[in-house]
């Protein structure tokens, strides 16, 4: 499905500008950094999930060969309780203080204690073992309604549920309600209604690079700090904030990025490794394992969600009630929110009352991963979706199709939906050969679709224009997805060039105007709405610089195939950018334009998701033998790597699906802390993902763009619990579904 519009650039698939630096390895990750003098920095973390710290002794470490510099939290400023916004949600800053190192208690299995800064990272590990910490292990609690219940360890003394007791902690860190018609009424007329509970595991977003930092901080109170990060500008903010730091007097640097997914969004090094680089004088690496990396960085919530679903016997949705618990970690902020806001956003229902719980629990902090909160909830929803068709005895599109929202529709969670694509997703996976190919035995076919809802935040771009009409478009958001291609694209469109003659570039905090993190689905549609709205400047000042050459008004100036032109003067030669550029001294200096906005309108993601899965009834292995990602782009910009987002999206929500889960032990050890044991897919489990892109435009955006990273992992949970549903007879409301799981099912029915 098109626009039907006609663009010379945008549309096509032209190679990445950063594409052979990544595959021949020149391109610089976040470990890749290093520094004349470097020390290497370990962090001593904590052996138990919940305990005080009663004392730390750090004399035996601070006089180890090779040791420059010990640190604990009481290195760092004791900051009040302050809510602010950081990356594509608001954080406490207190809270952030204590997860980068514990004060007071440790919270999890892994929590950090202290750090070391030596000559080398033998010796920083070395000395971790000097440290002496005296702690007063504490009860643990690690399920969600575990944790809510009145008997229940309490994390935090100084927490109190809003709107309940002021006396008594409480481990439910906040509360939401999303209320529309009036809910008994609706389930009273309903004539099928379904309730069941669904559960959700702890799952980590698996990107391949751990988290890396090098910082050095001058004599003169200056640090410069290079990371792999999806927000150079957060990482200065939160540093600044913990360390309490000028904002000015900290320039961060990004790296090439191997995966973040939403968990690269935060800060666990970075301010550690400026505040050694201070206390030593010198330049300080710091680069998680990967054992580091699952026990004590944010993965996503685990979620215990209820809903209940009326609908009339002509297949009209009339009532829906859902609770959604999600499981934040060791620190209040769940994305339980995004989650209420997305559970019922794709269907029109006239009643309906939404409850939300942000609960703390002893495991890591989470983080934000692809969609958060609403692949959980659509999982819950879609199956249900699927159940109710079923029992209409209606096909499970067409049930879709007939309480499907569109353009007027009012969302969940309150505003009125302009132009989207939900019908015609629908109708594209409807028409799809995938949805009525036949089935073997022990086969079964699933759908679910997906809903996000994208954001705009603030975003620049600034472009330059050399001698030779080549030109350097700056920003500076984090490529994680080919983001440079699209910027290039835009600019190739917009000034009438050659994708060949533009250098994307993705530059540091003091060299870029300010950009919101990479997150939200929020780049293409923000910052390339910054670099178009830069790029008209562009063509503005050059048809000045042409009007004053030829001594004309700007208005009798066009621009085409890269330069001005005045139809009515024919006596007047087209001036090319280069000549426009090589004369720029005499008609007012250097070619240059910027933009910088806070974008609105980012257009609602809809997708629609088939999956076929065969499964042997004897050892409960689940294979995924064919599978559709069907979702509207407004625009695809580059539509290979909108495919790739569809495929990757998919891929990992299968995994999620099927393997991923985080497994403790009773004290709340983390068993499974390497990627052998975490079972994330590889490329000889999955078969090729089919993908159509639907395209109906955005009218918010210049170019129809609408984000398409996040809605690609919210189909997948339920469309694969519907495929095994179908292939084996049970029905599934707990995942992964792994063959212990799934025998177990099997052999209850």
């Amino acid at each position: 499905m098109s626009t039907n519009k006609d663009y010379k650039w945008i549309g096509t698939r032209p190679i990445r500008p950063d594409g052979a630096d990544k595959v021949t390895g020149r391109a610089a990750f976040g470990a890749d950094k290093n520094l004349p003098g470097m020390l290497h920095a370990k962090i001593l973390r904590s052996p138990f999930a919940h305990a005080k710290i009663l004392s730390i002794d750090t004399s035996a470490a601070e006089s180890a060969s090779g040791v420059l510099a010990v640190m604990t939290s009481a290195d760092m400023p004791d900051l009040a309780s302050e809510m602010g916004e950081a990356g594509e949600s608001a954080v406490d800053f207190r809270d952030l203080s204590h997860n980068i190192l514990a004060s007071g208690k440790v919270l999890y299995h892994g929590h950090a204690v202290a750090a070391v800064a030596a000559t080398s990272a033998k010796l920083a590990l070395a000395a971790l073992k000097l440290i002496k910490v005296e702690y007063e292990e504490l009860p643990v609690v690690l399920e969600i309604e575990d944790a809510m219940a009145d008997d229940a360890p309490i994390l935090h003394e100084d927490q109190f549920t809003p709107g309940g007791s002021k006396d008594k902690p409480s481990n439910v860190a906040a509360k939401m309600k999303l209320p529309r018609g009036d809910i008994d009424k609706g389930f009273a007329e309903a004539d099928i209604i379904i309730e069941r509970e669904f559960t959700t595991p702890t799952v980590h977003q698996g990107y391949i690079e751990p988290h890396a930092v090098t910082a050095s901080m001058s004599a003169s109170g200056h640090a410069d700090i290079w990371c792999c990060t999806q927000g150079t500008f957060v990482v200065r903010a939160m540093t600044a904030k913990v360390l309490g730091m000028d904002v000015g007097k900290i320039k961060v640097t990004p790296s090439e990025i191997g995966g973040g997914f939403g968990a690269k969004t935060t800060v666990y090094l970075e301010p550690i490794a400026v505040k050694l680089s201070e206390k030593t004088g010198r330049p300080v690496k710091m680069v998680m394992d990967r054992e580091e990396v699952l026990r004590a960085t944010g993965p996503t919530s685990a979620s215990v969600i209820k809903i209940k679903l009326g609908a009339t016997n002509d297949g009209k949705l009339i009532a829906a009630q859902g609770s959604l618990k999600y499981g934040a970690g060791a620190f209040k902020g769940s994305p339980m929110a995004p989650g209420c806001m997305c559970v019922f956003a794709s269907y029109e229902i006239p009643n309906f009352l939404i409850r939300g719980f942000d609960v703390v629990l002893n495991k890591p902090k989470v983080a934000a991963y692809r969609a958060p909160g609403a692949p959980m909830a659509a999982f819950a929803m879609e199956s249900l979706m699927n159940e109710m068709a079923t029992k209409l005895n209606l096909d499970p599109i067409e049930f879709r199709l007939k309480n499907a929202v569109k353009e007027g529709s009012v969302a969940a969670y309150g505003p009125k939906f302009p132009v989207i694509g939900f019908v015609e997703t629908l109708e594209a996976a409807k028409a799809h050969p995938h949805y009525s190919a036949p089935l073997g035995k022990n086969q079964g076919r699933g759908v679910g679709t997906g809903f996000w809802f994208n954001i705009g935040m603030q975003s620049s771009a600034t472009i330059n224009v050399n001698e030779s009409g080549s030109v350097t478009v700056i920003t500076g958001s984090a490529d994680i997805g080919g983001s440079r291609a699209s910027m290039a694209l835009f600019v190739a469109e917009e000034l009438d060039i050659s994708y060949d003659l533009i250098t994307p570039l993705v530059s540091n905090t003091e060299e870029a105007g300010y950009c919101d993190v990479t997150g939200g689905s929020r780049t293409t549609f923000a910052t390339g709405m910054a670099v178009v709205k830069a790029s008209k400047n562009l063509v503005a000042n050059m048809r000045k610089r042409a009007a004053k050459t030829w001594g004309i008004d700007i208005d009798d100036v066009t621009w085409e195939d890269g330069a001005a032109i005045a139809p009515a003067a024919a006596d007047k030669q087209p001036l090319t950018m280069a000549q426009i550029a090589t004369s720029a001294a005499k008609t007012g200096g250097p070619l240059t334009a910027s933009a910088s906005l806070t974008a609105q309108g980012a257009g609602a993601g809809f997708g629609v998701h088939i999956c076929d899965v065969e499964v042997d009834p004897e050892t409960g292995k689940t294979d995924v033998i064919r599978y559709t990602a069907i979702q509207d782009a407004g625009k695809a910009i580059h539509p290979s790597y909108v495919e790739g987002q569809y495929q990757g999206g998919a891929v990992q929500g299968i995994g999620w699906a099927l393997n991923e889960e985080y497994v403790y032990n009773d004290k709340g050890v983390l068993q499974n802390f390497g990627f052998l044991d975490y079972r994330m897919p590889v490329a000889n489990d999955l078969p090729m993902i089919d993908t159509v892109i639907v395209e109906v435009p955005n009218p918010s955006h210049p170019y129809g763009v609408r984000g398409v990273g996040e809605t690609p992992i919210v189909p997948p949970l339920a469309a694969v619990a519907e495929a095994v549903n179908n292939a084996a007879g049970v029905r599934i409301c707990h995942l992964p579904i792994s063959p212990p799981r799934l025998l177990a099912e099997i052999d209850a029915k």
